[in-house]
């Protein structure tokens, strides 16, 4: 019984199969050791019948084919040990359904090794859509250091209803992170109108409220919005642009942004707007908020499935917090920002979560000519700029 590990993914080791690989060894063995302590009294080998169906659940079909030739075999052998046996009607009769059952187990192979080919194509064409529509955060973009997740709440998917991007344009560096209402193919769909916009518009409005307003437009037009779609869809988003030492930032409804420095964390305050989608329920403009990032400062933003994730009485994750205190005696950076709050809410979480997970870090690169300037010597002494 030669096993068919030829399927996409390599060879396992033997040791480390499961159980279930091993169970038609197990069954044909225990058949073996039951006929020699019986001495052929009994005919256990009727209980080889079953054989190629446990060889079916883990083998192709050349080694379910030759556990059905294997059976067959020992059990014309045990037979044939049993003078008047061989021939006997209820061992005719046990040939036949044993072929007849390795002839099912066969195609029973056949048929599971072309759904797991399908498996591993349809998680490979899953795979490339997600890093088609969120690509990996470049660790550096500009002046700007990056870092980012992304997880997909619902098991078997790789790609939901959570999104984010960061990019350079004539205007600075740009970032969005948001949050599409709802599941499935409707949310999936939003996520690449949205992007598909963002990547496009960043780089030709100046104005982050009107930017916002291109991508409520593309959500309009090529989201699944509609008498065929959901209508009340809509997209929670926080719209950023970092340039010099400040970020702006347009809120569309999303979770506060969170600044981690050298003296703890804390929120940067904005000024909330309706979410994009929902533009017309309201006459008000979206506004801006602007804040200086100090040196050594991490900006934060992330998806309500971070803040939502319970523990096992049910407490939301207080992100300010758990932030606040990890990092109160270490340095921030995006990557340790992002690694932390992956760790610390998957042991947060009493269970796996149902909603998507998605976190960016941002941090601006200090120019060494700056911080030699603004050095705690001069500013102490009022010393100006070498040269």
């Amino acid at each position: 019984m030669s096993s068919d590990t030829s399927l996409p993914g390599g060879r396992l080791s033997v040791w480390r199969r499961g159980w279930v690989w091993w169970m038609p060894f197990a069954a044909v063995g225990l058949d073996l050791i039951a006929e020699m302590a019986l001495g052929g009294r009994e005919p256990v080998s009727f209980l080889l019948v079953g054989v190629p169906p446990l060889a079916a659940a883990t083998r192709g079909p050349r080694g379910t084919a030759v556990s059905v030739a294997v059976c067959l075999g020992l059990q014309m052998l045990m037979a044939f040990s049993r003078p008047g046996h061989f021939d006997e009607q209820h061992h005719v009769a046990l040939y036949v359904a044993t072929f007849l059952v390795g002839v099912v187990s066969v195609r029973l192979s056949s048929q599971r090794e072309r759904a797991q080919r399908h498996l591993i194509r349809a998680n490979s064409v899953a795979e490339a859509m997600q890093r088609t529509m969120l690509r990996p955060v470049p660790s550096r973009i500009g002046r700007v250091r990056a870092a980012g997740f992304y997880t997909a709440g619902e098991d078997g998917t790789l790609v939901g209803g959570d999104l984010y991007d960061v990019c350079e344009t004539p205007f600075g560096v740009r970032a969005i992170i948001g949050d599409v209402r709802g599941k499935g193919l409707d949310a999936v769909q939003t996520v690449a109108a949205v992007l598909g916009s963002f990547r496009v518009s960043a780089h030709e409005w100046q104005d982050l409220p009107v930017l916002a307003e291109r991508l409520e437009l593309s959500i309009d037009r090529n989201g699944p919005r509609g008498s065929s779609g959901d209508p009340e869809l809509f997209v929670t988003a926080l719209v950023m642009e970092l340039t010099g030492d400040s970020v702006r930032i347009v809120d569309r409804g999303h979770p506060q942004p969170i600044v981690i420095g050298p003296h703890g964390a804390r929120p940067l305050r904005t000024v909330p707007g309706l979410p994009l989608g929902l533009a017309d329920l309201s006459l008000v403009p979206a506004l801006t908020t602007a804040h200086r990032l100090q040196p050594g400062e991490v900006l934060v933003v992330y998806t309500d499935g971070i803040s939502e994730a319970r523990n096992a009485d049910g407490v939301f994750y207080p992100v300010l917090e758990r932030l606040g205190e990890h990092f109160r005696s270490r340095p921030a950076d995006p990557d340790a920002v992002v690694s932390f709050l992956e760790a610390d809410t998957k042991r947060w979480s009493a269970a796996s979560e149902e909603d998507d997970q998605a976190v960016l870090a941002m941090a601006f690169i200090q120019d060494a000519r700056r911080r030699r300037r603004t050095s705690p010597f001069r500013r102490l002494t009022g010393a100006g700029p070498a040269g």
